[in-house]
């Protein structure tokens, strides 16, 4: 089994920043692309940004020159730095991780329980 754990949510004012940490934890033989989803109410869950086990990044348009994606391959863990918030980046923010339990399994995707950040105007 395998855990993901989000910390770092909070409020913040729009212009400020915040920064969001997720852990993976349990039987990891090893994890390749982690990334951040965020939803808000009444929407659908959307990607932010991701990143390979290479460290090559990938981030949705709305979040590009403001956020940034990173990994601690060694600890199983992704950060998302977020800067410049806006009131629309208010939503649950979700880590997930495409990991493999084993040499000889698929790898499956796990998910965090979220955090939320909101952003005041």
């Amino acid at each position: 089994q395998v855990q993901l754990v989000e910390s770092g949510g909070g409020l913040v004012q729009a212009g400020g920043s915040l920064r969001l940490s997720c852990a993976a934890s349990g039987s990891i033989f090893s994890t390749n692309a982690m990334s951040w989803y965020r939803q808000a109410p009444g929407k659908q869950r959307e990607l932010v940004a991701a990143i390979t086990s290479g460290g090559s990044t990938n981030y949705a348009d709305s979040v590009k020159g403001r956020f940034t994606i990173s990994r601690a391959n060694a600890k199983n863990s992704v950060n998302l730095q977020m800067n410049s918030l806006k009131p629309e980046d208010t939503a649950v923010y979700y880590c997930a991780a495409n990991v493999r339990t084993a040499s000889y399994k698929r790898p499956s995707d796990y998910w965090g329980q979220g955090t939320q950040v909101t952003v005041s105007s």
